[in-house]
């Protein structure tokens, strides 16, 4: 598949949680061939949403601790989605349709049962013996058990050290104590992850999504980390986390990897464990953006949007390429977190989506948001995620179910995901909020969708061009321009259930309106004012 270096800049990049997309043998669970099924849904079908890119979470081998976080084999597919050779197939398919696949590449740690670990954890002197971080004890409790070799504990509770007695030493893992973290200053290790890598790339992939990236490397010496002061409910709220991330040579590292991936035209997108936008900025790269999550903290007022917006711009400045991200698979979906308070859910969730297509960046869209779906109620019984179910009924952790629930294609049997049990229930409203119901709907959010990638695409202003404002959050509109070369845009957002208008800049005139999640026809040209209906969004374009 041919494609400029740069084609991630203008990029939409589609999410797919490959147990929740499409289930093609009845086991309840998504799988690939599956996926490779609706394929037109996302791009080269008459009614696609025209994305540029498949992000796929992990589909590796892997007891499912962490759903798929865990891995057992970095470079083989986890027989609950299919083969390899339908990984293949999925990659061929997609590139046949212009799309580009993005594996999501978890290179901080794996499962406890990956070859690696069994070899490490046997003794200190076999050929993975250094591949992972042990320590010896701090000593021993009054009860003559081995103490931790310091303060750090696990982002799911309790202390980031367990022990094995094999080696007589502890080992280090900032998640699950199934979830090992690997020793990046290890050469051989190093090499090793390099040569998945290299794997996926030799297969075809365009890219990779590095999971939690600033925690490969920890403090050499483990020291233990300053309390942060305060109360806070969670044990890793209690601490600043100064020696398991963000040290000072990971950009060494990252460079020599992303060097890697510039050799073979490919590109990555970092995951930000925790930090906000400065610091995505600083580890961001040509062909290597970082996700930053100020748009996932602010609410729906037009004033806090606008105050996120200009942080991300700030840090960024004009050289740098953010992304654009209002929900993945560990945060609450869009509708869900903004359409509260007695807002519409369908017009809050297209407004939604004209900011997130609209703002300077590549646009990530989880699964599922083209319908505008919401967080799904789970049982107590029926809980999936680990750590949900490890402190129910505790409000310690959100249930990432939540957002997870199968993708409904119809109004049939199984919402025509599957034709047996699905892992997680559907939701409620599946009946009337599926593709084919709303593919057949002009007003529906997954019109609004295709029309507003639709424009974007169209426009090197919306692709491309850089930022500046235009109304920032006056009477709840917030309108900002877009500019590359000759080629203009205007996005306006009207934030609030009421109708609204702004002054249309002169330069461009008449307007041209591209979009309009209010399902209102294009008129010729637009001249003066620009009336706005509660909650519309509009890409308008220079006409001249």
């Amino acid at each position: 598949m041919e494609r400029g270096l740069d084609w991630w800049r203008r990029a939409v990049v589609y999410q797919v949680y490959p147990r929740s997309f499409a289930d093609s043998d009845g086991d309840g669970v998504g799988d690939l061939p599956g996926l490779i099924d609706h394929l037109d849904h996302l791009r080269g079908g008459p009614a696609s949403l025209g994305v540029d890119a498949i992000w796929l979470s992990p589909i590796y081998p892997s007891p499912g601790r962490d759903l798929g976080y865990d891995v057992a084999d970095h470079v083989s597919v986890d027989p609950l989605f299919g083969t390899l050779e339908d990984l293949e197939r999925l990659i061929e398919a997609a590139h046949r349709r212009g799309l580009a696949i993005v594996l999501d590449l978890v290179l901080n740690h794996t499962s406890d049962r990956h070859p690696w670990f069994e070899s490490s954890r046997q003794g200190r002197d076999g050929p993975h013996a250094d591949w992972y971080i042990w320590a010896d004890p701090a000593g021993r409790d009054g009860r003559g058990r081995p103490r931790p070799p310091n303060n750090w504990v696990s982002f799911f509770g309790g202390s980031a050290w367990a022990w094995e007695p094999r080696r007589g030493q502890f080992y280090l893992h900032t998640f699950l104590s199934e979830q090992p973290d690997v020793n990046w200053r290890s050469r051989g290790l190093h090499d090793a992850q390099f040569d998945v890598a290299r794997t996926w790339l030799a297969r075809g992939v365009d890219g990779f999504r590095l999971d939690v990236f600033n925690c490969f490397l920890k403090h050499p010496e483990l020291p233990d980390d300053p309390l942060s002061g305060g109360f806070a409910w969670r044990a890793w709220d209690r601490q600043q986390h100064s020696y398991e991330k963000d040290q000072p040579d990971l950009l060494a590292l990252l460079a020599e990897f992303r060097a890697l991936l510039d050799a073979a035209g490919a590109f990555s997108v970092g995951e930000l464990f925790t930090g906000g936008p400065e610091l995505a900025a600083r580890y961001s790269a040509p062909n290597h953006p970082v996700f930053d999550w100020r748009l996932l903290e602010a609410p729906w007022q037009a004033h806090e949007l606008a105050q996120a917006i200009d942080e991300r711009e700030a840090a960024f400045g004009p050289a740098g390429w953010p992304t654009v991200v209002l929900s993945n698979h560990d945060q609450p979906r869009t509708a869900s977190r903004l359409a509260r308070r007695g807002r519409p859910r369908d017009a809050v969730a297209k407004a939604a989506a004209a900011l997130l297509l609209g703002l300077r960046g590549t646009a990530f869209v989880y699964y599922g948001e083209e319908l505008g779906l919401g967080d799904i109620r789970v049982p107590p019984w029926r809980i999936v995620d680990p750590p949900a179910r490890r402190y129910w009924p505790l409000p310690l952790w959100w249930n990432r179910d939540g957002c997870r629930a199968p993708l409904p294609w119809s109004a049939g049997p199984g919402a025509g995901f599957s034709s047996g049990r699905p892992w997680l229930p559907l939701p409620a409203d599946w009946r009337t909020r599926n593709v084919a119901t709303q593919a057949a709907d002009p007003t529906s959010v997954l019109s609004a969708f295709r029309h507003l990638i639709a424009a974007r695409a169209a426009s090197p202003a919306l692709g491309q061009g850089d930022f500046a404002w235009h109304v920032r959050g006056d009477g709840g509109v917030l309108a900002w321009w877009r500019r590359t070369g000759d080629a203009r845009a205007l996005v306006v957002v009207n934030t609030v259930g009421r109708p609204a208008a702004i002054a249309l800049p002169r330069e461009g005139d008449p307007w041209r309106l591209a979009a309009s999640t209010a399902g209102a026809e294009v008129p010729a040209g637009i001249t003066g004012g620009l009336p706005l209906e509660p909650y519309e969004a509009c890409f308008l374009l220079a006409s001249s």
